[in-house]
Order: structure tokens, then sequence, then C-alpha cells
């Protein structure tokens, strides 16, 4: 491994997309994608951020939620690019009369449609599982306690997150993008550390990474027991009125978890590693170890985003 320089803070995270990785820095993001004939492409794409044109949305809370709704939309346009890829067949098919109709209305907007309908759709699922699903079983329990209510939800919630992890890491495609999670994990890694960013650097990294979007989920879930279970929400509450009670407080929720996973990537103490403890260990489900040329791949992506300056790097 070559000399390391000053170590620093960075704000670039990623994500892991079909045969590749998006990073985003502080004025843009990349996406680096292995086509099908070996060949690497990167496209780069400018940060349009609301925190950036609207001051007031980077208070705390505030901006945690509007990251939270920018990265989906980034990650699902990331995602979008890549599996044009590998979507050949389609691509050369000719469409369907719905799809010729679906043009013909949207036109030149319909991709931002069918992105924004995708989120739309994760977030309707998400509340299925992690809300309404905990919330519906625990009412037939009979429980009136609202700590004992607040907790077997918990409970369930952890064990519905767990068994879904374990289940799609079995599918050979996400395992793929498993590998390519790790990559970028591994990357990022090494240029905070002030390595060169090399393959055989980045290797010696580790592929657990305290801001991960898995440990955000998994700190958002504990944040929501906590504060469930300091806000009264049980007794004789039917099960779908303290379902959409908890989505109402979602959001503060999402505040809450964006800062605690930003001090977490931030500071490196005693504290920090025990909060971000239990995301990292689910993250030894989403990551796997990288070959080399899955590593390149992220490589390629961050040195199209990381920062000119060391000053532009910090938080």
């Amino acid at each position: 491994m070559s000399e390391c320089k000053k170590k620093f803070s960075t704000s670039i995270g990623g994500q892991a997309v079909i045969e590749g990785v998006m990073m985003r820095g502080p004025h843009g993001s990349a996406i680096a994608v292995r086509k099908p004939d070996g060949e690497i492409i990167v496209e780069t794409r400018e940060n349009k951020s609301l925190l950036q044109k609207y001051k007031v949305l980077k208070l705390p809370l505030l901006r945690g939620v509007i990251s939270f709704f920018e990265s989906m939309v980034v990650g699902t346009k990331a995602l979008m690019f890549s599996a044009e890829f590998y979507d050949v067949e389609d691509l050369e098919a000719e469409p369907s009369k719905f799809e010729a109709w679906l043009e013909k209305i949207f036109g030149n907007k319909l991709k931002d449609y069918i992105i924004y309908l995708s989120i739309f759709v994760s977030l309707l699922l998400s509340v299925g599982l992690f809300i309404i699903i905990p919330t519906f079983i625990t009412s037939f329990f009979g429980i009136e306690s609202n700590s004992v209510k607040t907790a077997v939800e918990g409970i369930l919630k952890i064990a519905i997150f767990f068994a879904y992890l374990v289940a799609v890491s079995k599918m050979k495609d996400i395992q793929r993008v498993f590998q390519y999670h790790g990559a970028e994990h591994k990357t990022i890694h090494c240029y905070e550390a002030g390595y060169e960013l090399t393959i055989e650097n980045v290797k010696g990294q580790s592929r657990l990474h305290p801001r991960c979007g898995t440990s955000f989920l998994f700190i958002v879930m504990i944040i929501s027991i906590l504060l469930f279970l300091i806000i009264p929400n049980g007794g004789g509450m039917a099960w779908y009125v303290r379902s959409l009670y908890k989505l109402l407080l979602l959001p503060i929720v999402a505040g809450v978890s964006y800062e605690i996973i930003k001090m977490a990537g931030k500071y490196n103490n005693p504290f920090t590693r025990v909060i971000s403890a239990p995301g990292m260990w689910f993250q030894y489900i989403t990551t796997s170890e990288p070959d080399e040329s899955q590593i390149e791949v992220a490589i390629a992506s961050l040195n199209a985003v990381k920062p000119l300056k060391k000053e532009e790097a910090k938080w």
C-alpha cells in the first residue's frame, strides 16, 4: 500500500447500481458503469439541491428530510441509467401500444414521471412493511401499554428488515450489486484515508462504512422506536390511526436519523462507534468483497467527483 497522506473527512457518498457505482460529491455526481463489452463509461451530473437554493432548508432536521428525498431521486436516476446498458432486448424491440401512448402523452418528461412513480411505490412499500404491518400485527395482541406495544413493533420491524436483506442477498443479480456496494465503501475509505486511489490500496480497506444507507435505515428504525416510546400513541387507538400517526412523525424520525449518521461519519469516538455498530453489522449482508474489475469502476466514479481542494472535502 502506498504512503498515506493526512486523513480528512468528506461528504462523498455513493450507491451501487447495475454493474456500476454512483458517487455523489459536494458539487455533482458521477455514474461509472462497465458495459457488456468491458468498457467503463462515466457520466457526470451537476448537483441541483434545494439546500443550495433555499438556505432555510439547511437547518437541522429539515436538511435531513430534503437530503433523504434528493438521494432517492439521484439514486433512482443512476439505476435507470445503468439499466439502459443491460436492457438491449427491450431497446431493440418495438414499443407496445401502451408505451407509445405514454410517450405521446408525456413526451420527454416520461422518464421523470417514471422516476417519481418508482420513488412513490418504494415509499409505499416501505410504509407498508415497516409501519402498517407491524402496527396491524400488534393490534391482535390486546396490548394496552404504549411502551410494550412500541417495543413489540420495533422487534417486528427489525425482524422484517433482516429477513428482507437475507432474502434479496440470495439473488444472483443482487449479489453482484452487493459486490459493487463493497467496492464503493472501500474506495471512499481509501480516499478518506489519504491514500492514492489504486486497486491495491482500495483492496486493503474495509467494506463497511458508517455513512451507508443500510446504517441509515437501521438508525431510522431505532429512532422511531425511541420517539414512539416518548410520545404516547397506544391505548385504545385503532391500528390504522396509530399507523397514520407514525406516518406523520416520519419526517422528524428521518431528520434526527440524518443528523446522527452525519455525526457518526464525521467523528470516530466510542459513542459514534457504538451507535454505528448495529448498522455496520447489517452491512455484512448488504456488501460483499469486490473483485478488481469492480474496484476499478468505483475508482473511476470517485475520481470524477472528488473535490479538487481538501477544504472542499470537509463537512
